[in-house]
């Protein structure tokens, strides 16, 4: 007998990342004693924030570029609201703000804004506790997520490649569960990419191929790390049910960019379960290409909002 085919769903991805991310932070607020060194997610706070108010003032005008601020203003503000909660919530001491508060006259100004807060964001997370790496790394993907919209903000390449001989550290059985979520997310992906050919032009193809090429590569690469530690990678299940069904070319756009969603999230969970430098390296890579690749299928599906301020949530 056929085994019924695994649904597409953010939750299976989210439920233990969640959990982990409910539970670290109680586990944090009641430690003894209070940290009295500055936060350091207070700069990446305060540059969220002098980012929205930049955009938001770049968004008063007409035209395309004005509806590029506005995009960008909607995902800074998220991320600062975000950040403010997680700020707010530890209470800890803050530092003389370093963010760069000059106005921005033009939408390169923006693009050059979302490069620094991405690498500031990224530069955060491989020492970051847990769940704050999560966060961080979000806020990155979020960055690269709204570029996507436009070359003038810098959109490209996801760049998410993992090297054949990265090597990780002894991985905890919590890390392991959570790269075998994300290698079933990546499974599904894989599956995802295939089916869709099918249903779209032949002018998608070189982005259907190069994601596909991606998601083969960072299972494989899931596939060699749990082996590595010593685990029994999962397989691919023989199909997958798509959240609705697929019958034309809109739909099957609307399907990939619910399967990176989905490994965005895996990813995302990956980060908030490893203390692993090398392994948190190799999440933020998927979580950022994933959100990159993401933004552009939401866009060609006409999906509202196409860029995601916190990919992974």
């Amino acid at each position: 007998m056929r085994s019924r085919p695994t649904p597409l769903s953010r939750r299976r991805f989210l439920r233990a990342g969640t959990l982990a991310a409910v539970i670290l932070p109680l586990a944090a607020a009641c430690g003894d004693g209070y940290e009295t060194a500055p936060d350091e997610l207070a700069p990446l706070l305060e540059q969220a924030r002098a980012d929205a108010t930049a955009a938001t003032a770049l968004a008063g005008g007409d035209g395309a570029a004005a509806e590029l601020a506005k995009q960008v203003a909607a995902v800074r503000t998220a991320q600062a609201d975000a950040l403010q909660s997680e700020v707010d919530r530890l209470n800890r001491p803050k530092a003389a703000s370093t963010a760069d508060t000059a106005p921005v006259t033009a939408i390169g100004g923006l693009k050059t804004r979302l490069e620094q807060a991405r690498k500031q964001a990224a530069d955060l997370v491989p020492t970051l506790p847990r769940h704050r790496a999560g966060l961080a790394g979000a806020v990155a993907a979020g960055c690269a997520s709204v570029q996507q919209l436009s070359p003038e903000l810098g959109a490209g390449d996801a760049d998410d490649e993992v090297e054949p001989d990265t090597q990780t550290g002894q991985l905890t059985p919590e890390a392991v569960e959570s790269l075998q979520g994300a290698l079933a997310a990546e499974h599904a992906a894989v599956w995802v990419y295939s089916l869709v050919t099918a249903f779209l032009p032949n002018d998608f193809r070189n982005g259907t191929d190069n994601g596909a090429l991606a998601h083969r590569d960072r299972r494989d690469a899931c596939e060699r790390l749990l082996t590595a530690a010593g685990a029994d990678p999962v397989t691919t299940e023989p199909a997958y049910l798509p959240p609705k069904p697929v019958t034309d070319s809109k739909s099957a756009m609307a399907l990939v960019a619910t399967a990176e969603a989905d490994a965005a999230a895996a990813w995302r969970g990956v980060l908030e379960r490893t203390d692993d430098a090398a392994l948190r390296t190799i999440a933020l890579r998927a979580l950022v290409g994933s959100a990159t690749r993401g933004t552009a299928w939401r866009k060609e599906a006409g999906e509202q909002p196409p860029a995601m301020a916190l990919p992974g949530t």
